[in-house]
């Protein structure tokens, strides 16, 4: 797991934004319910993002996350993986998601992520949407750039990006040719699970296959450096939240 009840997004707070927070419950196209945390905006939001959690599911890091990119005027739904298996609310940091996380199913991410995206765009249809996500919500947001959900772009934080997905489908390198929408891929240079090696194979197959793509590598950062109580990492922390709002002005 990336975060901790410890962690917090290292995004400064804007004071004063008018946001409007909800925890909500949406619905599947197969019929599953589950959760999810919206954060709106004052005003029709012309940009949405998606909120793909890590491993532990819809947790308060990504909760504040979505606040955070409501301040900034950007409508935002974070999602939880685990309502086929775990039903419904937040996740704590008891909760036991190594069996839940282990059941999950691209095509299933994919079908929860197409309920936040119609969430997103019930009151604006023509909402430029894009995805966000941690750890195995890195990689699961690259797997949603290559699905039909007309979205304008897909950021991923340290995903695996050469590694078959848990339910053994083909790894975001391999699924290269099938990438819809910008790419930008937020990596750590110090992270034993994934070799800068298998970032460079990720980089050399999106350009064999003329996807538009950037990949940053955070030289002697870990995995999970994206967080507030990490102080050390604080410069890479604010460098790769300045690459996450120039890409998303770039491509809407």
């Amino acid at each position: 797991m990336c975060y901790t009840s410890k962690s917090h997004p290292p995004i400064p707070v804007i004071s004063g934004a008018a946001v409007d927070t909800a925890s909500v419950t949406l619905t599947s196209r197969d019929g599953t319910k589950f959760s999810a945390y919206t954060a709106m905006p004052a005003g029709n939001a012309r940009v949405g993002m998606i909120v793909l959690p890590d491993v532990r599911g819809l947790h308060s890091f990504y909760m504040e996350l979505a606040d955070r990119f409501a301040e900034r005027g950007i409508a935002a739904v974070a999602i939880d993986y685990f309502g086929r298996t775990a039903g419904l609310g937040p996740r704590t940091d008891d909760f036991s998601w190594q069996e839940h996380v282990a059941q999950t199913k691209v095509p299933q991410i994919a079908q929860d992520v197409a309920a936040a995206a119609a969430r997103l765009r019930y009151d604006n249809p023509q909402r430029k949407l894009f995805t966000v996500g941690f750890c195995f919500g890195g990689s699961s947001s690259w797997f949603q750039g290559m699905e039909n959900h007309g979205l304008s772009g897909v950021i991923g934080f340290y995903g695996q990006p050469t590694a078959n997905a848990r339910d053994g489908s083909p790894s975001p390198a391999a699924r290269a040719a099938q990438l819809r929408a910008p790419l930008l891929a937020l990596m750590a240079g110090d992270d034993p699970h994934i070799p800068v090696t298998e970032v460079e194979k990720f980089r050399a197959a999106l350009t064999a296959a003329g996807k538009q793509h950037a990949i940053h590598i955070y030289a002697n950062a870990p995995h999970s450096f994206f967080d507030r109580t990490a102080k050390e990492h604080a410069a890479a922390s604010a460098d790769a939240w300045e690459k996450v709002l120039a890409f998303i002005k770039q491509n809407s």
